[in-house]
Protein backbone atom coordinates (compact mmCIF):
# COMPACT_ATOMS: atom_id res chain seq x y z
CA UNK A 1 0.00 0.00 0.00
CA UNK A 2 1.33 3.50 -1.34
CA UNK A 3 1.97 5.30 2.33
CA UNK A 4 4.02 8.63 1.33
CA UNK A 5 4.45 10.35 -2.08
CA UNK A 6 6.96 13.25 -2.14
CA UNK A 7 7.51 15.34 -5.29
CA UNK A 8 10.00 18.57 -5.93
CA UNK A 9 10.38 19.89 -9.29
CA UNK A 10 8.46 17.98 -11.79
CA UNK A 11 6.81 20.08 -14.15
CA UNK A 12 4.75 22.68 -12.32
CA UNK A 13 4.64 21.14 -8.83
CA UNK A 14 7.38 23.00 -7.00
CA UNK A 15 7.18 20.63 -3.53
CA UNK A 16 4.44 18.29 -2.50
CA UNK A 17 4.22 15.66 0.23
CA UNK A 18 0.85 13.30 0.44
CA UNK A 19 0.16 10.76 3.42
CA UNK A 20 -2.07 8.12 1.80
CA UNK A 21 -4.42 6.63 4.43
CA UNK A 22 -5.97 2.89 4.08
CA UNK A 23 -9.20 2.54 2.28
CA UNK A 24 -10.18 5.14 -0.71
CA UNK A 25 -7.88 8.17 -1.26
CA UNK A 26 -9.07 10.87 -3.87
CA UNK A 27 -7.53 13.51 -5.26
CA UNK A 28 -9.54 16.67 -6.35
CA UNK A 29 -9.36 19.83 -7.86
CA UNK A 30 -10.24 22.34 -10.55
CA UNK A 31 -8.67 21.85 -14.06
CA UNK A 32 -4.85 22.57 -13.88
CA UNK A 33 -4.17 21.75 -10.59
CA UNK A 34 -1.64 19.24 -10.86
CA UNK A 35 -3.44 16.25 -10.08
CA UNK A 36 -2.44 14.30 -13.65
CA UNK A 37 1.57 15.35 -12.93
CA UNK A 38 1.13 13.05 -9.18
CA UNK A 39 -0.37 10.12 -11.19
CA UNK A 40 2.91 11.04 -13.89
CA UNK A 41 5.25 10.85 -10.97
CA UNK A 42 3.62 7.21 -9.88
CA UNK A 43 4.03 6.00 -13.28
CA UNK A 44 7.65 6.95 -12.95
CA UNK A 45 8.29 5.38 -10.08
CA UNK A 46 6.35 2.10 -11.74
CA UNK A 47 9.41 2.88 -14.57
CA UNK A 48 8.11 4.66 -17.24
CA UNK A 49 10.40 6.55 -19.40
CA UNK A 50 11.18 9.72 -17.76
CA UNK A 51 13.00 12.49 -19.69
CA UNK A 52 14.32 16.22 -18.95
CA UNK A 53 11.76 17.98 -19.93
CA UNK A 54 9.95 16.83 -17.15
CA UNK A 55 12.11 18.82 -14.68
CA UNK A 56 10.57 22.01 -13.27
CA UNK A 57 11.83 25.10 -15.07
CA UNK A 58 14.94 26.86 -13.16
CA UNK A 59 15.52 23.72 -11.12
CA UNK A 60 18.51 21.38 -12.25
CA UNK A 61 16.48 17.56 -11.29
CA UNK A 62 13.11 16.21 -10.02
CA UNK A 63 12.54 13.95 -7.36
CA UNK A 64 9.90 11.57 -6.71
CA UNK A 65 9.67 9.29 -3.86
CA UNK A 66 7.44 7.04 -2.33
CA UNK A 67 7.02 4.74 1.13
CA UNK A 68 5.18 1.57 0.48
CA UNK A 69 3.88 -1.01 3.35
CA UNK A 70 4.71 -4.26 2.73
CA UNK A 71 2.99 -7.06 4.34
CA UNK A 72 6.05 -9.41 6.08
CA UNK A 73 5.07 -12.44 3.15
CA UNK A 74 4.87 -10.10 0.67
CA UNK A 75 6.99 -11.83 -2.95
CA UNK A 76 8.10 -8.36 -3.50
CA UNK A 77 10.41 -8.94 -0.60
CA UNK A 78 11.77 -12.09 -2.30
CA UNK A 79 12.64 -10.12 -5.86
CA UNK A 80 14.19 -7.45 -3.93
CA UNK A 81 16.70 -9.94 -2.50
CA UNK A 82 16.78 -11.82 -5.93
CA UNK A 83 18.13 -8.59 -7.62
CA UNK A 84 20.40 -7.67 -4.54
CA UNK A 85 18.43 -5.10 -2.58
CA UNK A 86 17.53 -4.90 0.63
CA UNK A 87 14.15 -5.81 1.39
CA UNK A 88 13.96 -3.68 4.50
CA UNK A 89 11.73 -4.20 7.43
CA UNK A 90 8.05 -3.48 6.29
CA UNK A 91 8.69 -0.75 4.28
CA UNK A 92 9.93 -0.55 0.55
CA UNK A 93 11.35 3.41 0.02
CA UNK A 94 11.50 4.62 -4.15
CA UNK A 95 13.36 7.25 -5.34
CA UNK A 96 13.83 8.63 -8.57
CA UNK A 97 15.60 11.13 -9.63
CA UNK A 98 15.51 12.65 -13.30
CA UNK A 99 18.08 15.42 -14.24
CA UNK A 100 17.59 18.71 -16.26
CA UNK A 101 20.61 17.12 -18.33
CA UNK A 102 18.85 14.07 -18.91
CA UNK A 103 20.19 11.82 -16.65
CA UNK A 104 19.12 10.07 -14.13
CA UNK A 105 19.26 7.27 -10.80
CA UNK A 106 16.74 4.88 -9.17
CA UNK A 107 17.35 4.42 -5.64
CA UNK A 108 15.22 1.35 -3.82
CA UNK A 109 15.83 1.06 -0.37
CA UNK A 110 18.83 3.31 -0.20
CA UNK A 111 20.55 1.15 -2.56
CA UNK A 112 21.11 1.84 -6.58
CA UNK A 113 19.03 0.13 -8.90
CA UNK A 114 17.29 0.43 -12.68
CA UNK A 115 14.25 1.45 -14.32
CA UNK A 116 14.19 -2.22 -15.18
CA UNK A 117 13.85 -3.23 -11.52
CA UNK A 118 11.41 -0.74 -10.89
CA UNK A 119 9.36 -2.38 -13.77
CA UNK A 120 9.51 -5.70 -12.47
CA UNK A 121 8.62 -4.18 -8.93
Amino acid sequence: MLKTLRIRNLVTIEDLSVEFGRGLNVLTGETGAGKSIVVDALGLLAGERGDSALVRSGTDRSVIEAAFELAPDDPLAALLLARGLDAGDETLVVRREISAAGSGRVLINGSPSTVGVLREL
